[in-house]
């Protein structure tokens, strides 16, 4: 049994990270093994409804109330849906203990939520991994944008991102496919914002959307995006990036990968006389039944929460307090990044467009508060969406025909402009994830608790937002400018970091520069657990650096016999 169990790697969590290690390590010669706690979904046959009309689905795609009352947390999600539901964890077959309020949006199947994120990727800047050092906040980052920067290019090529050059020092440019069109009203924002402010730009949303397909995009059986913004369906043409349609099914071609589903990862097994990790024990999801796999190097990539929950619960004579933890720090500096704050308002140009602005991505304001100097009365700064469309006019008025005529008429109404804030919020010790030690899981696994809250720098960045954007929005012409601050517990951004963060000191961290766990060196961490501050930015790429650049590290560190 041990020699039918024993791989050269395992990767845990099949998700956007997951997917990056298991296609890394299998490209390379490695006998992979892809542990996804979830239900089997393969690109193209399990889209069920990818191709659906509105009239097909029994509530034109709304959520009965019913199913709202017995998901409380997940409901919230913009993208839970009748087309999508499927494809979310119910609030009700994985509880977890909120001390705090905590929305926790969740994704148990292959390719996990890379099937329904929002596709927005930007690259982290010099400005971000300096941050923590230059501030005086969290610890150090060990590497720089330099060291990442080859690493973006690389996950960028494979992915497809779409985008433009535009040359903005808190948001390095890179290998893009043409960039979609923005709106009109976008455009015109842009400009007006360009004209007013030397530091701040309005610019395309990047996004992991294929325009224009390459030759290893064809390779993958990938296709152009069809702009149906239909995509947290699953996309028939592959035409953006999920593990489901990219790295999983190249990791698959090249007959190194071995992949179980429904195996909830229990601890990683540490040796205490070899001194390192030899496998991990795994449960089956439908079974209950215990097996342990074994390998040499082993990631972790079961998503933040549940990275930091399988490392806690990682316990020996050598680790009492989880896999890896002489620092006891596993599980604090939890952080995420704020979405409270958003901003709408109408414009009454552009009305001699047809067109509704409809598009798979939107407007991106990039950082511009306390970058260059401390400007303000709270740490770090935020960035923005931007978005602006319109609406077709219903004349609801009469009966029998003449309602029949008046709803016939399609004219669009005023385009309405609407902005959302993505801020920083800083990494404390206050902000940590713990095990319960009565409460556990159908498989015998402890809950989670989550101990997270906004402070009073996060308040002040919500102020801030709202008076800066309505400034702009006003230089802009634009009308009904209304703020909101809608108060909602962290988890909503679906943005979990930390935990298992990175640092140069062993004593203050868990991870090293090459996301390998300072004690327990054949172990490495390349999900959102790791990061040792949260930027601005959508940080999906950076875990997809992340993960190709540690995964090639254990390579060469297997080759020279180091684990």
């Amino acid at each position: 049994m041990t020699d039918k169990n024993t791989f050269d790697a395992i990767v845990i969590g099949s998700g956007m990270s997951g997917g990056w290690a298991a296609k890394e390590f299998t490209e390379k010669g490695l006998k992979t093994l892809l542990l996804e706690r979830g239900p089997e979904v393969k690109h193209l046959r399990d889209y069920p409804t990818t191709n659906m009309m509105p009239w097909e689905f029994p509530h034109r795609n709304e959520v009965t109330q019913e199913i709202k009352d017995a998901n409380p947390v997940i409901s919230k999600c913009y993208a839970f849906k009748e087309d999508a539901m499927h494809f979310f964890v119910k609030d009700n077959e994985h509880p977890y203990v909120q001390e705090k309020p905590f929305d926790w949006i969740r994704g148990y199947q292959t390719g996990g939520k890379s099937l329904m994120w929002a596709r927005q990727t930007q690259r982290w800047s010099e400005f971000d991994f300096e941050g923590p050092a230059r501030d005086g906040f969290a610890v150090d980052w060990p590497i720089r944008y330099k060291d990442m920067a080859p690493w973006y290019s690389y996950v960028e090529k494979f992915a497809g991102i779409s985008g433009n050059r535009d040359n903005v020092a808190t948001l390095p440019d890179g290998e893009f496919l043409p960039a979609l069109e923005l709106s009109c009203v976008e455009n015109y924002f842009s400009d007006v914002v360009k004209k007013n402010y030397a530091d701040r730009h309005v610019i395309y949303a990047r996004c992991a959307h294929i325009t224009s397909p390459q030759q290893i995009h064809l390779d993958q059986g990938r296709a152009k995006c069809q702009n149906r913004t239909l995509c947290q369906r699953g996309c028939p043409f592959g035409g953006y990036f999920s593990s489901n349609s990219s790295t999983i099914p190249w990791a698959e071609k090249t007959g190194n990968l071995t992949m179980i589903s429904n195996s909830v990862v229990h601890s990683v097994i540490y040796d205490e006389k070899a001194g390192k990790a030899t496998g991990v024990r795994v449960i089956d999801a439908k079974t209950k039944q215990s097996t342990e796999y074994f390998a040499k190097v082993i990631f972790v990539n079961a998503a933040a929460i549940n990275t930091n929950l399988i490392l806690l619960n990682s316990t020996s004579s050598r680790f009492p307090n989880g896999l890896g933890n002489d620092s006891g720090v596993l599980g604090k500096y939890f952080a995420f990044h704020n979405y409270r704050a958003r901003i709408s308002g109408t414009y009454e140009g552009f009305m001699d467009k047809k067109t509704d602005g409809r598009s798979p991505t939107s407007a991106y304001i990039p950082r511009f508060r306390n970058v260059l100097k401390q400007e303000t009365d709270f740490l770090r700064g935020y960035a923005s969406g931007f978005s602006a469309g319109r609406y077709v006019d219903r004349d609801t008025n009469g009966f029998g025909e003449e309602l029949k005529s008046n709803l016939g008429k399609k004219e669009m109404g005023l385009w309405r402009v609407g902005s959302h804030m993505m801020g920083e919020t800083i990494p404390k010790e206050s902000n940590f994830l713990a095990l319960d030690t009565d409460k556990k899981d159908e498989w015998g696994m402890p809950l989670i608790k989550i101990n997270v809250d906004y402070d009073a720098n996060d308040d002040k960045m919500v102020k801030d937002y709202h008076e800066q954007l309505t400034e702009m929005f006003t230089k802009a012409g634009f009308q009904d400018i209304k703020t909101t601050d809608s108060h909602q517990p962290p988890g909503l951004d679906i943005h979990e970091m930390g935990g298992v963060r990175m640092g140069n000191d062993p004593k203050t961290s868990m991870l090293n520069k090459w996301n390998q766990l300072h004690a327990c060196k054949n172990v490495f961490v390349t999900d959102g657990s790791c990061m040792t501050s949260t930027s601005t930015q959508n940080p999906s790429l950076t875990y997809m650096a992340f993960a190709a650049r540690a995964a090639d590290y254990a390579f060469s560190q297997l080759k020279k016999g180091e684990l």
